[in-house]
């Protein structure tokens, strides 16, 4: 994808701080950024841009669809690169650890649901909340409580 030729038939300049952005979630290790993580992280560039911009700049793109914005409870909205492939989530509820995951079975049967009660499925989102395997080790067995955010 020519992401400067993308932006302009978009209506959007294609400038550095923008292309930086768009950098970022292809190079980031986390595939979910919020606007605070690419704030911090272009602040580390030295590239001066204002929070405000910074999440105005990834509602353009989302609106764009360039990138996808989620919404996890318990969790500011993050946004993800649109790849134009479906997937699912695994979150951690207490260090906010995000995974994708697909899974056969579950989009099958998700469609046979569907089906059943009449519905025609044009878009779906699954997010499965719970202790991702640091945390879960972390939990007493014995309390049986929750472990606490550092």
């Amino acid at each position: 994808m020519d992401i400067p030729q993308e932006l302009r038939k978009l209506g959007l300049k294609a400038t550095l701080p923008r292309l930086r952005i768009l950098q970022l979630f292809q190079e980031s290790k986390s595939k979910h950024l919020n606007a605070d993580d690419v704030y911090r992280l272009l602040h580390e560039e030295q590239i001066d841009m204002g929070l405000a911009t910074v999440y105005r700049v990834l509602m353009q793109f989302a609106d764009a669809r360039i990138l996808i914005r989620r919404h996890f409870e318990g969790v500011a909205s993050v946004f993800e690169l649109n790849e134009g492939s479906h997937h699912d989530h695994l979150i951690c509820t207490n260090c906010g650890r995000m995974e994708e995951f697909l899974d056969a079975d579950i989009e099958s049967r998700q469609e046979a649901v569907a089906r059943e009660r009449n519905f025609v499925l044009h878009e779906h989102s699954l997010s499965l909340y719970g202790f991702c395997g640091e945390c879960a080790g972390a939990v007493n067995p014995l309390a049986g409580r929750k472990p606490r955010r550092p």
